[in-house]
C-alpha cells in the first residue's frame, strides 16, 4: 500500500497578509506579501529582500538598465503583524464550524 502525502501543506501565512521580518539581512521590516511560492515554502514580500537585476535592452524597455526586484524569503523568517508586531498564529474552529487562522496573543480571527 502506498503513502499518500498532502501536496500543499498548510502554512501560517498566505498573500495579502501584512508580515515582519524576523531573520535575515531584513530582518524587522515590514511588508504585505505579494505571492507565496509553497512548493518552495518562500514569499515575496513587497519592499523586503530587493535585489539588483540588470536588464538587457528589449522591446519593453529599449535603454535596459539596472532594476530592483524583490526576492523570495523563507516563511520561516516570517511572522504575521498584528498592531505592528510579530504575532504567533494558530487555527480553530469559528462560530460557523470552519477551520479559521487566530492570534495566539489576542485570540482574535486573523
Amino acid at each position: 500500500m502506498e503513502r499518500k502525502f498532502n501536496k500543499q501543506p498548510k502554512l501560517h501565512i498566505k498573500s495579502g497578509d501584512t508580515v515582519i521580518v524576523i531573520a535575515g539581512n531584513s530582518k524587522g521590516k515590514t511588508g504585505v506579501i505579494k505571492k507565496v511560492l509553497v512548493d518552495k515554502q518562500r514569499a515575496i514580500v513587497e519592499g523586503v529582500n530587493l535585489q539588483t537585476k540588470h536588464v538587457k535592452p528589449n522591446a519593453n524597455t529599449p535603454q535596459g538598465g539596472i532594476e530592483k526586484r524583490e526576492g523570495s524569503i523563507h516563511i520561516s523568517n516570517l511572522a504575521v503583524a498584528e498592531n505592528g508586531k510579530p504575532v504567533r498564529t494558530g487555527r480553530k474552529l469559528n462560530e460557523e464550524g470552519k477551520l479559521q487562522r487566530f492570534s495566539k496573543a489576542t485570540g482574535k480571527f486573523i
